[in-house]
């Protein structure tokens, strides 16, 4: 196992994260399951563990506090703050409110005394960035955590946060986690230069383009769209659905490049993350020990400027081949309002 250092913060993680996502009911219902998988991605190497709140509702980071109990001095432990949990307003978001109630939930489901990496998980267009960036600094001098980051930012909002942190004074984010994957290559044009350009820490997520790089979605063959993630989005597997031919096409070349590197296509795609210059670690998100086990050996796969090279023709650097779910969306793409004058100036114009 490889490691690197997270950003400016003096933490070495492993250049794989375990992802807790599908540790819960959204997918390993069984916790002693999940805290086997835990066991041994630590056993092989892997120091960095990332989890959030809105996991199965916090029911992944009580899974990952209970597997941890002995073993947590080891560990950077990662988390994340910002969708809705539980009824109510102000029960979600980045506002110093709920920041401040969440990281104490955290930290009791997690049953420790601090967090290492603390991240805002979307942006939030209705708090103002400076008393985001204001209260994660209260923690930090609190002791509650020790560096905060952001996760699926813009990269103009990543700017933002930065200078608005110049300006005031403040600590500011020390990573970034952006999706990124061989068939989704667009934070290459804007988000992991300027990680690179700030010293921001990059772990990835979503290295197997949520299902479609594990090889079990190949062109020409039948796809069961009530199973596994096909049954989530099956929309993003249905071969006879508009743009999908793309993406099965660059599977099938993908799947070539892999047979002559001597590798399967999870571990070349999630080779591939890792050689960026601007990524720290690639987030796995295993769901079985076998999972686990098939991901944990792209560790050891180097991929050499000629094997780039081929990629590059398949996908173009740059190259989104579908929209990431879950992907954050500017708020004035959402709000129709936000982009059109009141009707009455239109009148006039």
């Amino acid at each position: 196992m490889r490691y690197r250092v997270l950003g400016g913060t003096g933490m070495e993680v492993s250049v794989h994260c375990l992802g807790a996502m599908m540790f819960g009911f959204v997918g390993n219902k069984d916790h002693d399951d999940c805290a086997r998988i835990i066991h041994a991605a630590l056993d092989q190497g892997i120091n960095f563990v990332d989890t959030a709140d809105m996991y199965s509702t916090g029911e992944s980071e009580e899974i990952v506090g209970k597997a941890l109990k002995g073993r947590r001095d080891d560990v950077v432990l990662a988390t994340k703050v910002h969708f809705p949990l539980g009824e109510g307003r102000n029960r979600s978001g980045n506002s110093r409110r709920w920041i401040v109630q969440e990281v104490e939930e955290s930290l009791r489901r997690l049953d420790t005394e601090w967090i290492d990496l603390y991240q805002v998980h979307r942006p939030d267009h209705r708090t103002d960035v400076e008393e985001t960036l204001s209260v994660l600094e209260d923690l930090v001098r609190a002791g509650k955590i020790r560096a905060f980051g952001c996760s699926t930012f813009p990269a103009d909002e990543i700017v933002e946060a930065y200078h608005v942190a110049e300006r005031r004074g403040l600590m500011r984010f020390r990573s970034e986690q952006p999706p990124y994957s061989l068939l989704a290559r667009g934070v290459e044009t804007t988000v992991l230069p300027v990680c690179q350009r700030l010293g921001m820490g990059v772990l990835t997520w979503s290295p197997l383009a949520s299902g479609f790089l594990t090889g079990r979605y190949r062109q020409g063959e039948a796809v069961d769209l009530s199973r596994g993630r096909a049954a989530l989005t099956p929309g993003r597997f249905d071969p006879a659905a508009a743009g999908n031919d793309a993406k099965f096409a660059a599977v099938e070349r993908l799947v070539e490049v892999a047979e002559e590197v001597g590798c399967s296509l999870p571990e070349l795609a999630v080779a591939f993350c890792a050689a960026h210059p601007a990524v720290t670690s690639v987030i796995i998100g295993p769901r079985t020990m076998e999972q686990l086990e098939s991901l944990v050996k792209g560790a050891s796969v180097t991929l050499d400027d000629a094997v780039l090279d081929r990629i590059d023709e398949i996908v173009p650097p740059g190259t989104d081949l579908y929209q990431v779910d879950g992907a954050w969306k500017p708020q004035v793409l959402v709000d129709a309002g936000l982009r059109r004058r009141p009707l009455s100036e239109r009148a006039a114009g």
